[in-house]
């Protein structure tokens, strides 16, 4: 079976991963790479591929089977759009777009049009992080699900957080993440949010603010709290929380982290998951002891997007339904927008 040409637009640090996969993977082969300025061509000449400035004039030329996109969120919706038209299948980082009204206009035209949409839910590919989420579902309801990921940036990390909080808040950039997560484990409806937020920030604009944190209710009771904050400011003392409490006991990642906030490897990483059983004896004692399960063999980062896009070339050769993961794309991103809403209004926001 010929590989299927890939078109890639954004080379950060996600960008460059997925491509190095695609590289990796027999299956696919890159028709080229598209940047908004020459910072893309060194890498482009490295893997000995044409470079481009302008993406519509990209897709024109290399007429690719397949678009991925890692670009800001703020072109996704015409970068998926226009790939979609061109009859291309399109993986696309998150979240899928600036609004929910885009999000639903772009499912619905990969519905229309019978191409796979895949939206870059990367925790959903790493075997630790699914494993908490069956813990999670053995647990008992409701679940108490307590979640941050705060990151003390600096250098170049901390100018790429600002690009991003030209639009886009952390708990909406990475709180799509956490709030999937969160409806994996309680496969329940949200019903209502509310969230908080400061901006400790002079650099940036008068409206954005650099810390979160939201508070999701759930229909069968459960609730849960995402927290983020990025910047120079940030404390690096219990910046990694993965937790969830059932009334069975509890579910916890225990991180790998090293102390650097900074380093995009901690986001995923755990040494073990510990599991906690409430269940006591007749004398008040633990009948069980705590359950330690290893993940020292889990996935780095490269390896965690060469699954990703091994999953959409699945999606494509198989031609998997991926109705659900559409739909669940587009309801945490308007769970994490309601939750901004909220930061801005004070107003607890119903789902």
């Amino acid at each position: 079976m010929a590989d299927l040409a890939i078109l890639v637009a954004g080379v950060g640090h996600m960008g460059r991963s997925h491509t190095l996969a695609y590289r990796e993977l027999d299956g696919f082969k890159v028709a080229g790479i598209v940047t908004r300025t020459d910072s893309g061509k060194p890498f482009a000449d490295e893997l000995g591929v044409p470079h481009f400035t302008d993406y519509s004039a990209a897709l024109a030329e290399t007429r690719p089977q397949a678009v991925s996109i890692n670009t800001y969120t703020g072109s996704h919706f015409d970068y998926v759009t226009q790939a979609l038209q061109a009859d291309c299948h399109v993986f696309v980082e998150k979240p899928l777009a600036e609004t929910v009204e885009q999000a639903e206009a772009i499912v619905a035209l990969a519905t229309e049009r019978r191409r796979k949409l895949v939206v870059g839910y990367i925790l959903r590919h790493h075997p630790s992080w699914t494993r908490f989420v069956e813990i999670a579902r053995t647990l008992g309801k409701p679940l108490v699900m307590r979640m941050n990921l705060n990151q003390q940036s600096a250098g170049e990390t901390w100018q790429l957080h600002r690009n991003i909080m030209e639009s886009q808040s952390p708990i909406v950039d990475c709180g799509v993440h956490y709030v999937d997560v969160m409806c994996q484990m309680t496969r329940s409806r949200p019903r209502r949010v509310h969230a908080i937020g400061a901006r400790l920030s002079d650099v940036l604009a008068p409206d954005m603010y650099n810390y979160g944190q939201l508070q999701l209710t759930f229909e069968d009771g459960s609730v849960g709290w995402y927290e983020a904050g990025w910047g120079p400011m940030m404390s690096e003392v219990a910046f990694f929380v993965k937790d969830v409490v059932g009334p069975k006991g509890c579910v916890s990642i225990v991180s790998g982290a090293t102390g650097d906030s900074d380093d995009i490897g901690s986001h995923t990483q755990a040494n073990c998951l510990r599991r906690h059983f409430a269940g006591l004896d007749d004398d008040g004692n633990p009948t069980a002891p705590d359950e330690l399960i290893d993940t020292a063999d889990e996935p780095d980062h490269l390896a965690l997007c060469h699954r990703e896009q091994a999953w959409l070339l699945d999606a494509i050769r198989n031609d998997l339904d991926l109705t659900d993961h559409m739909q669940d794309a587009v309801d945490s991103l308007r769970i994490v927008l309601a939750a901004d809403e909220s930061v801005r209004t004070g107003q607890v926001i119903e789902l």
